[in-house]
């Protein structure tokens, strides 16, 4: 490919509402377009890193023994309201009509599809087990859609669903899953985690994510260096910190405190540790038929920590959902102003949940349920009834490992990858059965797993980009080497060398484009530093003179110069290291 021939559009400045690299450096290098907030026209370049991407995701779930198929970016409502989510997706779900009044959805995911083929087409035991996958377009209608393709509401997505005689069959299709997308993401050539993770909306019983380490990311990774433990920070579980509750040794206290609505300010007015203090959170559930009041629950963690969403969601009595309280309604329970509440002297009309660690605090202090006050010396059993207890809060790094070995550390990543195991969640709903050997009716055990194509080339860059651009992994590069011509119209020995060369790449397999356009070497070189190839060579008459070719490795940055005759052996090298 002649750079002449193709499409090199680049730009020296990023629009105003690119917040990070990856949306920065694509627009700039002409591989996006924006049409539309959140929506992209994938140019040349930008395609030529998803298809390769596609590849390398085709190959290992081919080679893991998955059929592929393409289901339609169009479904019917129907399938959705049979699971329910027609209601229970939110805003997200794009709901549209046709020109009979129909309802229909822009696919943000496949589950009622897939499940809906295989009622129909599976019958009998002898058929199962099989995994179906497609690559094909999705649409979330993000209320706020930023970060170029991180998190934009069209993008192109592998899913694929397992379908099994029974659970046991249904783990073994998950793990050879799980392996499959290790593979692939260590044919990507990204630094990534596996990581034991929530099940979301999607449901299951089972989960991980696959996250791209990446400083710009939006989640939060907990592990253990030592060892294998890694999860989710929404899923990681917060051990107690304190072994064993000590016996008091103060005297409950109501101290005064003004405008200390926070820990932070009470630790200070008081001149103690912000782990002495105690956090609380105020929140209602509501009754299912709207009959009868709302349920009002006190959750307490240190000071020095916060409340995990995730992990209160899944407690008993907030299956349906939860909110946090109304002032009116902190005011009727607690008989106060938020910034100042604590256990002491509840109704029972108040749940009172405590984190572990918190369970196993003495003499510490918390709201006295008036407006500038809080109590100092406070103990469980003695100044407040026992709480129910609970892992109510966020790991932080330092917390030891819950397995028992080592201590955890954080780290952030962009979630690509995530798989799960469903069990008959959607199987269920749908009535997709088999006729096991005896001839009854059973349920199909599913699995679910998707990747994010597009998602991935954003990734890719958000771990891989320096000031002058991207530093693509030779695996999915827009190419992987690019020859620089210097001078290409007026000078036939850069002409035949550079041709020479570009020949030789070709014939070893390599993709490979050679820059014959009439511009000035230092723009040249500027294009493909931003675009990122992963080798650049440059042909030019001084080198030529002494029969030297210039060669720079984008991740080290650093010229070197080669003799002519040894550079399709060094280039190969330098990528076979990649």
């Amino acid at each position: 490919m002649l750079a002449s021939h193709y499409h090199i559009n680049t730009l020296k400045e990023a629009p105003s509402e690119a917040e990070v690299a990856s949306h920065q450096l694509m627009t700039r290098a002409g591989m996006i377009r924006r049409i539309a907030g959140g929506i992209y026209t994938y140019m040349p370049l930008g395609l030529k890193v998803l298809r390769k991407i596609e590849n390398i995701v085709r190959e290992e779930m081919d080679k893991a023994g998955a059929l592929e198929l393409l289901m339609p970016v169009v479904q019917p409502a129907e399938l959705w309201q049979e699971t329910g989510r027609w209601d229970e997706y939110g805003a997200e779900l794009l709901r549209i009509k046709d020109r009979h009044q129909r309802d229909f959805v822009l696919q943000p995911t496949s589950e009622e599809v897939v499940t809906d083929i295989v009622r129909n087409e599976i019958h009998s035991w002898r058929q199962l087990p099989v995994n179906f996958y497609h690559i094909q377009t999705k649409f979330r209608d993000e209320r706020r859609p930023r970060f170029g393709l991180m998190r934009g509401r069209e993008f192109t997505m592998k899913d694929a669903y397992s379908f099994d005689r029974d659970e046991i069959s249904a783990q073994k299709s998950y793990d050879i899953m799980y392996d499959a997308y290790t593979r692939i993401f260590e044919r990507l050539g990204l630094r990534f985690r596996a990581v034991a993770a929530d099940t979301g909306a999607i449901g299951g019983s089972r989960s991980h994510e696959f996250q791209v380490i990446a400083d710009t990311g939006e989640d939060e990774i907990v592990y253990n260096p030592d060892t294998d433990y890694a999860a989710n920070i929404e899923l990681a579980e917060a051990p107690c910190l304190i072994a064993e509750r000590q016996a008091p040794t103060a005297q409950l206290e109501k101290i005064a405190t003004p405008d200390a609505t926070k820990c932070e300010l009470v630790a200070e007015q008081l001149k103690r540790p912000l782990c002495d203090t105690v956090k609380a959170v105020v929140l209602a559930t509501d009754p299912i038929d709207d009959k009868g009041k709302p349920q009002i629950w006190l959750l307490l963690v240190r000071g020095d920590h916060e409340v995990n969403e995730v992990k209160v969601s899944k407690l008993p009595g907030f299956e349906n959902g939860y909110r946090l309280a109304s002032e009116e309604e902190i005011q009727d329970h607690f008989g106060c102003v938020p910034g100042y509440l604590g256990p002491v002297g509840l109704s029972d009309t108040v749940t009172v949940i405590a984190d572990r660690t918190v369970a196993h605090m003495s003499d510490f202090i918390c709201g006295a349920n008036e407006a500038g006050f809080h109590y100092t010396g406070v103990n469980w059993g003695r100044d407040v009834a026992e709480p129910q207890v609970a892992d109510l809060r966020n790991v932080v790094a330092g917390d030891p490992d819950p397995t028992g070995t080592g201590t955890l550390a954080i780290q952030r990543g962009i979630e690509v990858g995530h798989v799960f195991f469903l069990g008959d969640t959607y199987s269920k709903k749908l009535q997709a059965t088999y006729l096991d050997k005896e001839g009854k009716p059973q349920l199909i055990q599913m699995g679910c797993y998707g990747i994010g194509i597009s998602r991935i080339a954003a990734a890719a860059i958000e771990q891989n980009h320096d000031d002058k651009g991207m530093i693509w992994p030779r695996a999915i590069a827009p190419f992987e080497v690019v020859i620089c011509a210097l001078n290409w119209a007026k000078s036939e020995a850069v002409q035949t060398a550079s041709m020479q060369l570009y020949e030789q790449l070709k014939a070893q397999g390599i993709d490979v484009i050679l820059d014959d356009r009439d511009v000035r070497p230092g723009v040249m070189f500027a294009d493909w530093e931003l675009i990122g190839v992963p080798v650049r060579v440059t042909v030019g008459d001084r080198g030529l003179k002494e029969n030297m070719l210039e060669i720079q490795q984008r991740a080290r940055g650093e010229n070197e110069k080669i003799q002519t005759s040894e550079a399709l052996s060094y280039i190969t090298q330098a990528l076979a290291q990649q």
